[in-house]
């Protein structure tokens, strides 16, 4: 007998493989139209106008609330378009909590809303039980999860702290972009909605730009439609077909590069130019034993502390060449990253100092290269030091 559900990576495989009625075509076919023809007067097919429906967004969203448990989702231009979306569901002057060490465009974004008066933001340690329970203590409505975290790998309780929230009468959001569908479900911990930057790991391939909402409730699902069909944040067709074609191989993917951070981790941890390495799949991270607990691995994103100043940074990324000195992540390539110039240059200095985001600290994406070339290219930057 087949299992009542697939398993994630067969739905991965298999997402809307041979279901072409017009033609038999094994893989779904693009569609570019902006409008769609009327059956007849007040009789509407499945799509009437591109920005409110379109096959191929539809298919990708389909499969993702699929992999993430949830009853439907959205897809938007990009990630923070789809942050932004689920700000509509709040009234104004609505409180939202969100992490003090989240990503510095999500900050950004949420910082500018509230200058415009849309909504109030509050930034906690959530791994601090104290601040939590006085964050939660003025009614929020909404709180914004990101674990792990960008970029120290912080590894906060979705379970907890979403039990909590729900007493508060608060909605949970989590961003689950690091970890994709294949590592965490946030839906089944206790959140109501998760967000993609699907410019990530799901498409893997560093040529798309994506967001998605993924939503636990049918309800839910049909609100942020009909936001999104209001707003216009929805995405591309192009993009759509695209994302869920890379999408197809993110298990074999995940895994691969997963392997090669651990590699990474272990042999930073041991090097003496090395500060302290950020990453949940050591034994001695403190958020190793949680990770262990809601995720199904540490994923191919991690951090580091060089023991050096800002001069010292720029001889370390001088002579990059297998790492791409560039922004984003979870592409096929591997990519390095100062955070506080670029991911969270947008954040004022005080918050890096507080969240740790310190002038030493280095983010790698681990991409699908060979173990020995990725390690033989670190350990000449680091000799540079």
């Amino acid at each position: 007998m087949p299992p009542d559900r697939p398993a994630s990576s067969t739905i991965c495989v298999n997402a809307h493989i041979g279901q072409d009625t017009a033609y038999g075509a094994v893989i779904a076919p693009l569609y570019l139209s902006s409008t769609y023809k009327f059956k007849a007067l007040d009789e509407i097919g499945p799509y009437d106008y591109g920005r409110g429906g379109n096959p191929n967004r539809d298919a990708l969203a389909s499969t993702l609330a699929q992999l993430e448990g949830g009853a439907g989702g959205v897809i938007t231009a990009s990630g923070l378009a789809a942050i932004d979306l689920v700000l509509n569901l709040l009234d104004q002057d609505a409180l939202v909590i969100a992490p003090h060490d989240c990503y510095g465009g999500t900050q950004r974004l949420l910082h500018s809303r509230q200058a415009q008066g849309r909504l109030r933001v509050r930034f906690i340690d959530q791994s601090d039980g104290q601040a939590v329970a006085q964050a939660y203590a003025d009614k929020p409505a909404l709180v914004f999860i990101e674990t792990p975290s960008n970029p120290l790998m912080r590894v906060v309780n979705v379970a907890a702290l979403a039990s909590t929230a729900k007493q508060a009468g608060a909605m949970v959001v989590c961003d689950n972009t690091f970890l994709s569908p294949v590592r965490q479900t946030p839906l089944a911990l206790g959140a109501d909605i998760v967000v993609h930057s699907t410019t990530k790991f799901i498409n893997g391939h560093s040529d798309v730009v994506g967001g998605a909402v993924i939503a636990k409730t049918a309800e839910l699902a049909k609100t942020l439609s009909w936001w999104a069909n209001c707003t216009g944040v929805t995405g591309a067709p192009f993009d759509a077909y695209q994302t869920l074609r890379g999408l197809r191989t993110l298990h074999t993917r995940m895994d691969a590069q997963e392997t090669n951070a651990l590699n990474i981790a272990h042999f930073l941890h041991d090097h003496p130019r090395i500060k302290h390495v950020y990453y949940p799949g050591l034994g001695d991270d403190p958020g190793y034993e949680l990770a262990n607990t809601q995720q199904s691995g540490p994923g191919a994103i991690l951090s580091f502390d060089l023991h050096c100043d800002r001069d010292g940074v720029r001889e370390f990324l001088a002579q990059t060449q297998l790492f791409q000195l560039a922004e984003s992540l979870g592409g096929t390539e591997s990519l390095i990253c100062h955070p506080a110039s670029m991911t969270h240059r947008a954040m004022d200095q005080d918050a890096r100092t507080k969240a740790g985001i310190g002038e030493s600290l280095i983010r790698l994406s681990v991409g699908l290269e060979r173990s020995e070339d990725q390690l033989a290219e670190l350990s000449v930057l680091l000799s540079a030091l």
